[in-house]
């Protein structure tokens, strides 16, 4: 098994309480995110599927007896469990009969297409254990002090006041674009950790997407529906929409079935990731809409499909406020999964909104509106959420604990007078 120096994820201690409560776990998310590296620091044996020196040898084994490949030190990590679903069923019953937990982690990068799914036979409910599984948070990467704790704010601790290291739009406009690979913080340059992404999109482009379901598809055709997907990032748009998005902006059309499918095939490779809609109880009679809100799973994917890069934000703030969020949507993600918690999103007929409700156990929840900053940006943004808060019926569920202005520049975190917090993302942590 590889050692190699390993930088902490959100997602080590949610795996070691899976290992403590299930026979088997289940680790999913997108290639490059880290998943492998994560379940082998846990694991104490491991069977590599995705290893091609080894592949044929270990997917015949399978074959012929899937209980064989399992015998090891546990935990035992399955890698790329998709590519022999015919291990599900056999992991699934050595948990039952051996009857104690943490004996496997599995990982995948994939959904198992339809043919695949019918080499399945049960779920595996109440056995296994699913961790999700996203590039790294800037908390992961070093890139925030960590100031500001999600997890306290939900405790109460809301008086928060503290300087923050100021970054420069360009500095965040390179976070954006880098994104939270691990394999781009290992790099010497900012041109090499910029490239691990633009690496990652060309992979997806031209492999990826057809590897899933095994439907070959059309590389221009992938780009520009990811292009288009791109603009509109942190809205709700039908998948006619972005049909007609394409029409009108790009030199090829796609027709809504297309789009479909192609968004369908993203999905199973975990690169788009949409927001729920949030359905508060609410005192006035505001129709709530019900539609995901489109975002990749990572900044990164968004700035190559557009192919921008760090210096382009400065002079295209319009552009780097919808990046901006992709990026904020990925943090709040990985600190909600921390508290064991949903991120949604809220519109309703007024059109009033929030862009991200972190929601944890016990029916709390935080109410965040994403800014790039400065001062009409951050008071814009208070307005909306105190709207939100004041319609919210709390004879049925209970106030917010806390009101967010989280913003990508400033030299502080700090609670205005009216109760809302300004928290710049380099200083947040789960």
């Amino acid at each position: 098994m590889r050692k190699i120096e390993y930088k902490n994820r959100i997602a080590d201690g949610i795996l070691n309480d899976y290992l403590e409560a299930m026979g088997a776990v289940l680790i999913v998310g997108p290639k490059w995110c880290g998943k492998t590296t994560t379940a082998e620091q846990a694991a104490n044996s491991v069977v590599y599927l995705s290893d091609t020196s080894y592949q044929q040898q270990d997917l015949m084994a399978i074959n012929i007896s899937p209980h064989m490949v399992l015998e090891g030190d546990t935990p035992r990590l399955i890698d790329e469990w998709q590519e022999a679903p015919r291990i599900w069923d056999a992991v699934r019953h050595a948990v039952d009969h051996r009857n104690e937990s943490g004996q496997f982690i599995l990982t995948g990068s994939a959904v198992p297409n339809e043919e695949k799914l019918k080499e399945i036979h049960h779920t595996g409910t109440g056995r296994i254990g699913r961790l999700a599984m996203r590039p790294m948070s800037l908390w992961e990467s070093g890139d925030s002090t960590g100031q500001v704790s999600i997890s306290e704010l939900f405790d109460g601790h809301t008086n928060i006041a503290c300087m923050v290291p100021e970054k420069t739009l360009e500095q965040i406009g390179f976070l954006m674009c880098r994104g939270g690979w691990p394999e781009s913080l290992k790099k010497k340059t900012e041109k090499a950790a910029l490239l691990v992404a633009r690496e990652y999109f060309k992979a997806v482009v031209e492999h990826d997407i057809s590897r899933v379901d095994g439907v070959l598809k059309n590389p221009e055709r992938v780009k520009r529906l990811m292009r288009s997907y791109a603009r509109l990032q942190g809205s709700q748009s039908s998948y006619s929409t972005i049909s007609d998005d394409i029409s009108q902006n790009e030199s090829m059309s796609l027709s809504v079935d297309t789009v479909a499918q192609y968004i369908n095939a993203l999905k199973s490779i975990f690169v788009i990731e949409d927001s729920l809609a949030w359905n508060p109880n609410l005192r006035s009679k505001s129709a709530i809409r019900s539609s995901d809100t489109r975002y990749f799973v990572d900044p990164s994917i968004t700035a190559a499909s557009l192919d921008v890069g760090p210096k382009d934000f400065v002079n295209d703030l319009n552009t780097m406020g919808f990046v901006f969020e992709s990026m904020a949507v990925r943090d709040l993600r990985c600190y909600a999964d921390a508290n064991e918690g949903t991120v949604y999103h809220y519109r309703d007929s007024s059109n009033l909104e929030c862009d991200v409700v972190i929601h944890i156990a016990g029916g709390r929840y935080g109410l965040i509106e994403v800014k790039l900053g400065g001062d009409a940006l951050i008071n814009e943004g208070a307005k909306n959420l105190i709207a939100l808060a004041n319609k919210i019926n709390t004879t049925k569920m209970k106030e917010p604990s806390f009101l967010m202005v989280l913003t990508a520049v400033g030299p502080c975190a700090y609670r205005r007078p009216d109760g809302v917090l300004v928290v710049p993302i380099t200083c947040l942590k789960d």
